[in-house]
């Protein structure tokens, strides 16, 4: 097999191929071992004992992350697209943490490093792209983004609301010290998480407090149908693997020929302009 562009970036970035599949199956592996070798180095007596270990690994890792991260915008013809893709920004801080605790190498720095350290985790994000059903749950959440804003819009109205009229019942007497303590409230409450740390005294505001928990059930059922719906017609496009290698993007159907967002011919050539309603 000769190991060309299209060859590497077919392996890297689809699993329709037994090579494809082999390379998936292989950095899923690397990733668990990363994410794990980084919680277990966060706990004392582990990092006291196997530490310099846990460190070899993690470089590891690294170097190995970074010559994937590189061969992937090597074997993409639109390499700015994928580094700003939101995959492209995960695998970046998959790698990038490990370099910048070089940088802040001094004592004073420590807790820079430790929070770089965590962020290494972000590589468990990673995992997502190689499985379907989270492929067709990204589809499904960004077709259905717009209502969600708007329904998240409405919510927020809602505990401003709720919690104004909840501070102006009940009153800093009662631990309602300001409008935004009240929102806090309203949004516990909604949500039917229900800490406990403020609570209304009087009828009136126990009153508001049931009519906000009976609509905070009636609330957490909205998201779930959009979502259901939006899943249901990812579902029935049947998405196959095949990656673009003008944009990288996926989610082309079977018998599609040409990209669904910039219109290169899955084959590799551009289609006209006006030609890009047709074959998707």
């Amino acid at each position: 097999m000769a190991w060309d562009r299209d060859t590497v970036r077919t392996v890297i970035f689809e699993a329709h191929t037994p090579a494809g599949k082999a390379f998936d199956v292989g950095l899923i592996a690397a990733i668990v071992i990363s994410v794990v070798a980084v919680m277990l180095d966060t706990v004392g007596w582990i990092h006291d004992r196997y530490g310099d270990l846990l460190y070899g690994v993690e470089w590891f890792f690294t170097i190995l992350f970074t010559i994937e991260y590189g061969l992937r915008l090597w074997s993409i013809q639109n390499k700015k697209l994928y580094a700003r893709s939101f995959y492209g920004i995960i695998d970046l801080l998959g790698i990038l943490p490990t370099y910048l605790s070089l940088v802040f190498a001094g004592t004073q720095y420590l807790l820079v490093i430790r929070v770089l350290r965590v962020m290494r985790v972000f590589r468990v994000l990673r995992m997502v792209r190689y499985v379907g059903e989270a492929q067709l749950l990204m589809q499904a959440l960004q077709a259905s983004r717009r209502k969600i804003t708007v329904f998240i819009s409405s919510v927020v109205t809602l505990v401003i609301v709720f919690g104004s009229f909840m501070y102006l019942i009940e009153g800093p007497e009662h631990g309602f010290t300001s409008i935004p303590k009240s929102i806090y409230w309203a949004v516990i409450t909604l949500t039917t998480v229900g800490y406990g740390d403020v609570v209304p005294m009087t009828p009136v505001g126990q009153g508001l407090a049931t009519l906000v928990m009976i609509l905070g059930y009636s609330i957490i059922a909205i998201p779930t149908g959009i979502v259901t719906m939006e899943l249901t017609e990812a579902s029935r496009r049947a998405a196959n693997t095949r990656v673009c290698p003008e944009c990288s993007v996926e989610g082309h159907l079977r018998e599609a020929t040409f990209c669904w967002r910039c219109g290169t011919r899955l084959g590799g050539e551009k289609r006209p302009a006006g030609e890009l309603g047709e074959g998707l």
